[in-house]
């Protein structure tokens, strides 16, 4: 039996082949056959347990359900070509996990991603994002298996460098009501490149810009799910601050399948994945209404403290190292997402 039994406490604390311009979507070998991945239930943990599974992964998934869902992995829960490769653990990975099998690649991706999550749940949000990430670090350097982890746009908080490049340190708010998402994230990669350094741990960082599609809930708080819901209930879509401000926005087929490029690469990271063609909230607001049809109209309420007024990756890392950027338009995705809305 493989155990990750240390607590973060005082130990830690003191105290705790495809070209990608072709449009063709990389597959990882199964070189190394069991995933343990965190966040599994989570919007994109559940396509990306699909995924691994379509080739050929086994995969244990691991969530607390506090943001996740078990209704995001019913068609793989309920597929029997699945039944003896994927398992479902409810889980706080802030706890030990026994596992009862070796572990190739653990994948930390549990967190809570929005700020109506965060501003709820600010504890649980800095603890996952600190002893969770302690304790499958801990997993992975007994089981000597590859570590990803996924960051977040969020530690360059509202930048003054405008593409984000990775060598950007950020202009983040340490005491901010954001800072329990921002900083727990600044703090995972710190810990993470440190595993990388003291243990020789093959660990990577990606850094995930805003992105969208099924799956998503749709009272999380963020733009895309909250204006979708509205438009199709014909209710006024909000937007807090003046509408001016952008976001880049990537769909979840194209985010997942750089994560696969990323783990089976050689690269370390961090590396930001996302989509570079910027567009304002009050575009993305009119975009959504004309897609689904709507009479909703637009309000505006005041802005959220610390809410980045830009946001856009520089992928040239993404693009030299992985031949990775993304493939699927905003019209293309939106229309996909709108129909999973629709659906439910």
């Amino acid at each position: 039996m493989v155990k990750s039994s240390k607590k973060l406490g005082s130990h830690i604390m003191g105290s705790a082949s495809a070209d990608s311009t072709s449009g063709m979507k990389s597959t990882m070998r199964p070189d190394k056959k069991r995933v343990l991945m965190s966040g599994a239930a989570g919007f994109i943990g559940s396509h990306l347990c699909r995924l691994l599974l379509e080739q050929g992964f086994s995969v244990d998934a691991y969530d607390n359900l506090r943001t996740g869902s078990k209704a995001n992995l019913v068609g793989l829960l309920d597929n029997p070509a699945f039944r003896s490769a994927f398992r479902f653990h409810q889980h706080d990975v802030t706890q030990p996990i026994n596992t009862d099998s070796h572990v190739d690649i653990v994948m930390h991706l549990a967190a809570l991603a929005s700020p109506t999550y965060y501003f709820k749940y600010p504890l649980e949000s800095l603890r996952v994002g600190s002893e969770g990430t302690y304790q499958l670090l801990e997993l992975a350097r007994a089981n000597k298996a590859k570590f990803l982890f996924t960051s977040t746009s969020e530690v360059y908080g509202d930048p003054l460098e405008h593409p984000q490049k990775e060598t950007y340190r950020g202009s983040v708010n340490p005491i901010g009501l954001r800072s329990v998402y921002d900083e727990s994230k600044r703090f995972s990669e710190s810990m993470v490149i440190t595993y990388h350094r003291e243990y020789g741990m093959d660990t990577k960082i990606v850094r995930i810009f805003n992105t969208y599609g099924p799956h998503m809930a749709a009272d999380d708080g963020r733009a895309i799910p909250s204006f979708i819901s509205a438009a199709l209930r014909n209710k006024p879509l909000i937007i807090f601050g003046d509408g001016t401000y952008t976001r880049s926005l990537c769909y979840i087929d194209d985010l997942i399948d750089g994560l696969v490029r990323m783990v089976q690469s050689t690269e370390h990271g961090p590396i930001n994945l996302g989509n570079p063609e910027e567009v304002t909230m009050n575009d993305l607001a009119h975009t959504i209404i004309a897609l689904t049809g709507s009479t909703s109209t637009i309000l505006h309420k005041p802005a959220r403290e610390d809410d980045p007024t830009r946001r856009k990756p520089d992928i040239t890392l993404a693009k030299q190292k992985l031949a990775w950027q993304p493939q699927t338009s905003l019209g293309q995705g939106l229309t996909k997402t709108i129909d999973y809305f629709r659906q439910r």
